[in-house]
């Protein structure tokens, strides 16, 4: 009797932390959309603009993404108060530069990608926490992976090639695919390896690679369908 209540009290523990994460995930992927949203339907004149005159507003913004993310990602390390406010600013930002990337394909496209990131998320993130195996070894060698393309994509920014660009884009599906298995995985071995004591920071450090799975996922199969405008 007394088992089974620890093993209830767990689940039940393990789903509020789930919960926790995914309504930090929902909330970035939400607050990204919207900022891209109002850039693309209702600030469309500054965005012509700066995409004009003043490119290097966007380029600036890529530039404070990198270092917006690693600060968050530190932040929710060490459990600071403030590592909510920087994943929340990171996706706001990130929504920014997003609708410079949208805007260059139809709507229909764009849905199309939107709805396939989302079913390979779920599907993924349920294979990640249903499945006995442990998916340590194969995250290495995603990351190890992740590695290789973010150099084939530097390479091919100077070659131009777009065989190259869609066999990136490709093996890029592939390889985030499989960190949401593997991230699902690990929100439960953090918990269990804490004993369920688990601070909001580490909620927010496992929202954010989250987050970041999905939108790279989206823009890899936002490239794969191709429509531009």
């Amino acid at each position: 009797m007394n088992d089974s209540m620890i093993y209830t009290q767990t689940d039940t523990g393990l789903n509020r932390f789930f919960a926790k994460i995914y309504s930090l995930v929902g909330m970035g992927i939400g607050l990204s959309a919207l900022i891209s949203a109002l850039m693309l339907y209702v600030f469309t004149d500054n965005m012509i603009a700066i995409m004009i005159n003043y490119p290097w507003v966007y380029y600036g913004a890529i530039f404070a993404e990198l270092i917006l993310v690693l600060v968050a990602s530190n932040a929710a390390r060490k459990n600071t108060p403030a590592a909510l406010p920087l994943f929340l600013t990171y996706s706001a930002l990130n929504g920014f530069t997003l609708s410079f990337i949208i805007v260059a394909y139809t709507q229909t496209t764009v849905l199309q990608a939107f709805l396939s990131s989302a079913t390979i998320f779920f599907v993924m993130a349920l294979i990640g926490v249903t499945t006995k195996r442990d998916l340590s070894g194969m995250a290495k060698a995603l990351l190890a992976g992740l590695i290789g393309i973010i150099a084939a994509s530097l390479i091919n920014l100077f070659i131009g090639s777009g065989m190259m660009s869609y066999i990136i884009s490709i093996v890029s599906v592939l390889i985030f695919s499989g960190l949401i298995a593997y991230d699902n995985q690990r929100i439960k071995h953090v918990y269990q390896a804490t004993g369920g004591n688990v601070g909001d920071g580490w909620a927010v450090s496992m929202a954010l690679s989250l987050y970041l799975d999905f939108i790279n996922l989206f823009l890899n199969l936002l490239r794969l369908f191709g429509n531009r405008r």
